[in-house]
This record gives C-alpha cells, sequence and structure tokens, in this order.
C-alpha cells in the first residue's frame, strides 16, 4: 500500500500458518518491504531527547532503530520474523555494536530490562495478536521519567481495498492500557500527513500518536 503508509504492500493474506511463519514469509515475499526511513512521528519525538535506553517493539527492517543508534541510543529492536531482522542487522553497518536485535513472539516473550524510550510504530498484525496486553508490557518497562510513543493508522489509506478494517481509536488504546496517575499524557491525537501510495497517487493519512510520560 506505499512504502510511506506503514501497511504491507501485499494483499493481505488469510491467516493459515503460525504468526511467524506469516510475516517471514511476508518478507520473503519481497526484496525490500519498509522505505528504510525512520518514521516521522518517531523522529518528531526522539530528535528533542537525550539519548539513553530505547526498546523497538515490531521493528521489521530495522530503520528506526538504525535512526535511534545513529543518535546516541542504545537500542533494543524486537521483531517476530527471522528474515526482517537478517536485513535490519545487514543494514546497521557500524552501528549494529549500538543494536540488540532481538526475535520475540510478543504474544508469548518479551524483552527484558527498563527503557528511557519504547516505541510501538503502527504494530497493527494481520494475524492474531493481543495487541493490548503487548502495549501494556510495553508501558510497564519504561523507566522513570521515560516515554511511551505509539503510533497508530487511524484509518486505512484512501487507496486501500480494507477501509472497513478495526483500526482502535487514541481513546480505545489509552483506555485499554490503563494507566495509573504516574503518567503524564504529553500528546494524544489523530494528526493528518500527506504520502504517496502504491501507483504514485497522493493521498492524506491519519496518524493517531500517544506520547505518554512516566513521572515515577
Amino acid at each position: 500500500m506505499g512504502e510511506d503508509v506503514g501497511l504491507p504492500g501485499l494483499p493481505w493474506p488469510v491467516f493459515d500458518s503460525t504468526a511467524e511463519q506469516h510475516w517471514n514469509r511476508h518478507y520473503v515475499e519481497r526484496k525490500r518491504v519498509w522505505s528504510g526511513r525512520v518514521n516521522v512521528r518517531l523522529a518528531e519525538v526522539a530528535e528533542s531527547l537525550s539519548p539513553g535506553r530505547a526498546l523497538d517493539l515490531g521493528c521489521g527492517e530495522g530503520a528506526d532503530a538504525i535512526w535511534l543508534a545513529s543518535k546516541g541510543w542504545q537500542v533494543t529492536a524486537t521483531d517476530i520474523s527471522g528474515v526482517a531482522l537478517a536485513r535490519a542487522a545487514d543494514d546497521a553497518g557500524d552501528l549494529l555494536e549500538r543494536i540488540d536485535f532481538q526475535r520475540h513472539n510478543l504474544d508469548e516473550s518479551f524483552p527484558s530490562g527498563e527503557f528511557d524510550l519504547v516505541s510501538a510504530q503502527f504494530l497493527h498484525s494481520m494475524v492474531p495478536l493481543d495487541r493490548t496486553a503487548v502495549l501494556r508490557k510495553a508501558a510497564a518497562a519504561v523507566a522513570p521519567g521515560g516515554r511511551l510513543v505509539i503510533v497508530d493508522h487511524g484509518a486505512a489509506p484512501p487507496w486501500s481495498n480494507h477501509k472497513d478494517y478495526p483500526f482502535p481509536s487514541v481513546d480505545e488504546v489509552l483506555a485499554g492500557l490503563d494507566l495509573g496517575p504516574e503518567w503524564e499524557r504529553l500528546r494524544a491525537e489523530p494528526v493528518e500527513r500527506e504520502a504517496i501510495g502504491p501507483d504514485g497517487q497522493v493521498g492524506r493519512l491519519i496518524d493517531n500518536v500517544m506520547v505518554l510520560r512516566r513521572r515515577s
């Protein structure tokens, strides 16, 4: 659906295999799935932060993790697909010394430790995933003073054949997190941006942007 969109470029298949098999097949079918550029909403947040420890959930081919490492962050980056992680490690070059790529099915395992920045960029799945549970684990992994950055699709792209896909709203995501008073809501809103579709068409996309800071 276009490299600037954050959705797969191929038709969404029927779930007929394990999640790992599905995502490995998704990456094997194309030499390159994503654009190789950092997600713009993550860059907006991280540009002004002092580097520390970062966790990138669903890192794919590693663009966000590599960008964070280039800014001085020590990054743990995880994905379910070994194919995607191998590409990410190859692309990291000398920055690989600042990135720990780990393979996790987030329904079953989760990276250990606390992080100053936890990022979940377009963590939507075409196969079963308990996303709310994963995002709660993400919040629990944020160190005091750290930030949780969640960016979701607010709606399918205008050129998509999946306009009825039930993307969660900002309010639904935040309600599911059920965060306590130790959390400060820095930003929680839908934001529009322009993107280019698979056939060169220009469209307006909606990003649901949530930036939360853990006070203590």
